[in-house]
């Protein structure tokens, strides 16, 4: 997997000031295998000194502390940078926050006053125009799995297998969750005991099962993992589902979850006593799947030989399979992926501030005939391999 990282974060003395800002978790994912880095700085490439006096945008011109006007020389090296990060197929890029030229999402505003705005570098913007995941290394470090943050992993119908892979240290029945309902009976291809470990010397916790709405459930109940997960201090979380994939849309095997629609009429923050004590209800669902961890599992794909599609997941209350009608619309809606569970769970997990990371198995094309949850099983079941070794790769790379 191909990665452009800001130098300065790598230790590279090109700062303003003749410094660097080295990270060690961008160090880290810079030295992993299978991990080729291509180390970019606009501002140097462009012919800026260093040192020099420090740079911020003000009024869509970028200046220096002095004065002068670098916007050309800052544009200059965008394009050179640029340039060489399309030629190299790098999907993602980490770059240095805040900067004029690196920052995603704040800058400084240009009094030289440590204030921040919301903005774009002028590097940043031009890698997003090529369709690149930008980053800043504040995203790398907030979703490195450590033992106080282990990755939360939840797994759908046939994939449950995943849980034998973890080294346990201790398992959890769901009856000692809070929220999880007592009564609850797992579905064939699910189980009912999280196991806390690690995959490959990574910090997890799997729960190898769900409940669903269609099961008479709340959608608070059917978001009981998830907080129990965020409780455990995991700050990412798979979402790994079987689904049905949209007869043009996407074909039956695995896939990465761009987006969601919520069809099932539920909605877990209405129903959620701990709504009452945030701030606001409302919560931002905009990249609702980390871009960073979508990029991370195509890249992983990619260099695997696994084949994956992507796509936008339509999450509905189930039982029953679709009528060919409602194929029919879920295509014109933009639907790839179709299933019986995880936008729940996702709101639920946005809403607590965790990064998400949606895989699913489509394990039938929607609509088709003689689909029973054998089958589901089944075809979950042949793509198990794949399935671990995508898994398996971004735990990897975090």
């Amino acid at each position: 997997m191909r990665v452009a990282i800001s130098a300065c974060l790598l230790g590279a003395p090109v700062r303003y000031d003749g410094g660097s800002k080295p990270v060690p978790e961008v160090i880290e994912l810079a030295g992993k295998e299978g991990v080729e880095v291509l180390r970019v700085c606009p501002e140097t490439a462009s012919g800026l000194p260093v040192p020099r006096p420090p740079a911020e945008q003000r009024g869509g011109r970028v200046l220096l502390a002095d004065g002068r006007d670098v916007t050309e020389e800052f544009a200059l090296g965008s394009r050179l940078c640029g340039d060489d990060v399309v030629r190299s197929g790098a999907r993602l890029a980490v770059l240095k926050a805040k900067s004029p030229s690196c920052g995603v999402g704040l800058v400084y505003d240009g009094t030289y006053s440590g204030r921040l705005v919301a903005g774009q570098g002028v590097f940043a913007a031009r890698l997003d125009e090529e369709g690149i995941c930008v980053v800043t290394e504040d995203t790398v470090r907030a979703c490195k799995p450590s033992v106080e943050h282990p990755v939360a992993i939840v797994l759908g119908s046939g994939l449950g297998h995943l849980g034998t892979l973890v080294r346990p240290v201790r398992r959890i029945d769901y009856r000692d969750i809070e929220g999880f309902p007592l009564s609850a009976r797992p579905v064939a291809g699910h189980s009912f005991e999280a196991t806390v470990g690690t995959i490959d010397d990574v910090p997890v916790v799997v729960y190898p099962g769900r409940i669903h709405l269609y099961q008479g459930y709340s959608a608070a109940e059917v978001t009981s993992l998830v907080r129990h997960a965020h409780h455990l201090g995991c700050r990412d979380i798979v979402f790994a589902c079987a689904t049905g994939a949209v007869p043009g849309m996407a074909h039956v095997g695995l896939g990465i979850l761009t987006d969601q629609i919520n069809l099932t009429g539920r909605n877990p923050l209405a129903e959620w006593d701990g709504l009452r004590d945030v701030e606001s209800p409302f919560v931002d669902m905009n990249e609702a799947y980390s871009p960073y961890l979508r990029t991370i599992a195509r890249g992983v794909a990619d260099d695997l030989g696994v084949a994956v599609e992507e796509g936008v997941y339509a999450g509905v209350l189930g039982p029953c399979f679709e009528t060919p009608a409602e194929v029919a619309a879920l295509r014109t809606l933009g639907v790839s992926y179709v299933g019986m569970s995880t936008v729940n769970e996702v709101i639920m997990a946005k809403a607590l501030g965790m990064h998400v990371l949606g895989l699913t198995l489509a394990a039938n094309e929607s609509g088709a005939p003689s689909v029973t949850h054998e089958t589901v099983l089944t075809e979950a079941e042949r793509h198990a391999e794949d399935f671990e070794r995508l898994v398996r790769g971004v735990l990897r790379l975090l």
